[in-house]
């Protein structure tokens, strides 16, 4: 796999985690300000918000050394009403653009809280429409592989998974600074982390389950598929990277399944916050190194009709 292919991974990945951040930090604090107020929301929520848009940026960046000529990606989006990669690109700098502008009202306080919510969903359907977009660029029946169903099925899995997981880890180093400046458990704080995990935790298995019918599905549809093309891609997910297939659905079901119960199980008891934390930083990092692999799967093993 070349350089072009590692920035598709970086980018589409950094782009759906950002996505997928934004959206479940919005669904938060949403039942967060009706369960504690505005106040104690923003301070839930405004730390995790200041990190998606440099996670966002690095992935625009990756994307550039996919182009032969970065100067000229300009150009990439002129082909707005026949082609999902200018689509793409689009809603990736207007999701930029409103996400900046949600987090610079938000953190400010400039304008009131139904503006600012006004926004954030705007944003958020931009961003969504986004991690559409790049499952459609995929949508070619030249490349069977890729020209299924599982394609968007898969790219919004991983946008939320990650972006469930990703929310979490925010939130409890959030806590950790928190619980700096005021020590105990006592406070709203404490049981808007627990409850958010909690939540948070039983998305992340319910997601995983869709994950872990999807992809054996793929591979069984494109084993029986009639594209010699589409059989000696299902050849490649079992021979040649049959390994790091099953590598990466054991460390989704680790993470999301095994980590994400006992995170749902544990979250409601307090005093167990520093354990609590432990297993969203182990549970993330081991979804994050599973959808790389999955990723890399997705481009490695693909074999295109014709020439």
């Amino acid at each position: 796999m070349d350089v072009r292919e590692w920035a598709l991974i970086i980018f589409t990945l950094l782009a759906q985690l950002a996505v997928g951040s934004f959206a479940v930090l919005g669904v938060v604090h949403f039942f967060a300000v009706r369960a504690a107020g505005e106040a104690q929301a923003d301070r839930l929520s405004d730390r995790a918000l200041l990190a998606i848009g440099p996670v966002l940026v690095l992935g625009l960046v990756a994307s550039l050394f996919h182009l032969g000529t970065p100067v000229n990606a300009y150009r990439a989006v002129a082909n707005l009403g026949t082609s999902w990669l200018s689509r793409e690109i689009l809603a990736s700098v207007l999701f930029t653009l409103a996400g900046a502008a949600f987090a610079f009202m938000q953190w400010r306080k400039i304008g009131s809280f139904g503006l600012r919510t006004g926004v954030a969903v705007a944003a958020a359907v931009i961003g969504l429409f986004l991690v559409y977009s790049m499952s459609m660029v995929y949508q070619l029946p030249t490349q069977p592989a890729w020209n299924t169903l599982a394609t968007p099925i898969a790219f919004f899995v991983t946008t939320l998974l990650l972006g469930v997981l990703a929310v979490g880890v925010a939130f409890v180093v959030n806590y950790a600074l928190v619980q700096r400046q005021e020590p105990g458990c006592a406070e709203a704080q404490c049981q808007l982390l627990r409850g958010a995990l909690r939540w948070m935790a039983l998305a992340a298995v319910l997601l995983l389950g869709v994950e872990m019918v999807a992809a054996p599905l793929q591979v069984a549809y494109l084993a029986a598929a009639p594209e010699a093309a589409a059989r000696a891609s299902a050849g490649r997910m079992f021979g040649e990277f049959g390994l790091l297939f099953g590598l990466r659905l054991l460390l989704a079901f680790v993470g999301a399944g095994v980590l994400g119960l006992f995170l749902y199980q544990n979250a409601q008891s307090p005093g167990r916050e520093r354990v609590l934390a432990s297993v969203v930083y182990a549970a993330f990092a081991l979804v994050l190194v599973s959808e790389v692999l999955g990723r890399y799967i997705f481009y490695a093993s693909h074999v295109k009709i014709g020439l």
